[in-house]
């Protein structure tokens, strides 16, 4: 296997450049430049040389962490260099001179510390959001990812299929033992403990995803034409996001906006007036991909007549532009984002609705291919059905297993770790 070198750190200048060396080589380049080794996991300042033409490079601090017990799993060197640029090209050109030394990919330390087994798939995943984080929330939801927290519940889980497998294969294998039993009462006893995995399963099915922490929960503002949707989104983003007309059909396409309401993420969405025919081709598509946004959203903002208001889980029927307008009967809002009336109010409706569609403090949640993953399991769990017969309980319990492993990473394919890895910087 090659031997990688990147910068760690964030891009110079810096006061401190960490570089890392990881692979076979790394002790053999770390002495080639600092003299020797310093003992494992302690810092020691060395002088820098270039092997090339033993020129003083830096002079910095090495540590040494021999295989396996490293980040990655194999022998890894780190120098804590100065920041400066042509400090940290002059290192990296002497690495590239040592024969087997390259720079790393994208995630590879990551992918290295992966197929080493030092840590899962999960906890990978949760190490790449955590390097996305911007909100608290998403912080705390990567940190417990990438700290086992998903991990450990996965293991329970896996032990659980197991013992049961284990059950159904002593059933298969030493039927004509005296001390195992094949009855039916055995295989009732199975089935109803798989009932209740199952059972368990569907309730963190049924968690707040971890996709609207990390992406924003996405919020539609829609109505009919004119009736205050782009003046709203405005005040919402305290600025000139859409452009504001007394002419009907002035907003055709959907107008997304991010920001986040006391920490939490939002992906707010302007969209096109919603009325009864037209002969415009534009701005018929434009209600097309309003009504569109309204159906996938998490949150509605209707600004229209409180009767019309589509069917949605979470709508907040507003009347709008109460300045100068009535307030139409059945609306849980009233507010003018003219003169900011009701906008406190908005503010906090958005914001506690959102806590029950986000994942509570300290709670873990999944992703879109966790959810996938563990929806297979329950999936090859109801096949079984009360399945009398051992020999098609135990291949339900097979595919059970197989399908938690991706979740970890134990039944993972190249082309989603090749996708996952890249999202990681050089030298993660």
């Amino acid at each position: 296997m090659d031997t990688i070198f990147a910068l760690s750190s964030g891009s110079p200048p810096a006061a401190i450049a960490v570089i890392r060396i990881s692979g076979p080589q790394a002790g053999g380049a770390l002495r080639a430049l600092a003299g020797k080794l310093p003992p494992p996991r302690e810092a020691k300042l060395a002088t820098l040389r270039d092997p090339a033409t033993l020129g003083i490079l830096d002079r910095a601090l090495t540590l040494w962490f021999p295989g396996p017990g490293s980040a990655t799993g194999e022998d890894l060197a780190e120098i804590h260099a100065h920041g400066g640029r042509a400090v940290v090209r002059a290192i990296e050109s002497a690495l590239s001179g040592i024969a087997g030394l390259r720079p790393a990919l994208p995630g590879e330390f990551t992918r290295r510390a992966l197929m080493n087994s030092r840590i899962d798939l999960a906890e990978a995943e949760g190490l790449a959001d955590l390097l996305e984080a911007e909100t608290e929330g998403q912080r705390r939801q990567a940190l417990a990812l990438a700290g086992g927290a998903l991990s450990g519940k996965v293991a329970e889980w896996q032990e659980q299929l197991l013992m049961l497998s284990a059950r159904v294969e002593a059933m298969l294998d030493f039927a004509d033992e005296s001390d195992v039993t094949a009855d039916e009462t055995e295989i009732s006893l199975i089935n109803n403990v798989i009932d209740e995995i199952s059972t368990s399963w569907r309730h963190w099915l049924a968690r707040p995803w971890s996709e609207r922490l990390r992406d924003g929960l996405t919020v539609a503002i829609a109505g009919p034409p004119n009736a205050g949707k782009s003046t709203l989104l405005n005040a919402i983003a305290t600025r000139e996001a859409a452009i504001v007309s007394a002419q009907a059909g002035t907003t055709r396409d959907v107008i997304e906006v991010a920001l986040a309401l006391d920490g939490i993420p939002f992906r707010f969405a302007d969209t096109a007036g919603l009325h009864g025919g037209t002969g415009d081709a534009i701005e018929a598509e434009g209600m097309r991909r309003a009504q569109a946004w309204i159906a996938s959203a998490d949150m509605l903002l209707w600004l229209g007549s409180p009767d019309d208001v589509p069917d949605h889980p979470h709508a907040c029927r507003i009347a709008a532009q109460v300045d100068h307008m009535a307030i139409a009967s059945g609306a849980d809002l009233a507010l003018s984002a003219q003169t900011g009336e009701g906008m406190a109010e908005l503010h906090r409706w958005l914001v506690d609705r959102a806590r029950t569609l986000l994942p509570r403090e300290g709670e873990v949640a999944m992703n879109e291919r966790h959810r996938a993953a563990l929806q297979a399991a329950v999936d090859a769990l109801d096949d079984q059905a009360a399945q009398p017969d051992p020999l098609l309980l135990a291949e339900h319990l097979r595919a059970a297993r197989t399908a938690i492993d991706a979740i970890t990473g134990q039944a993972g394919t190249e082309d989603m770790l090749d996708a996952l890895f890249g999202r990681f910087c050089i030298g993660k």
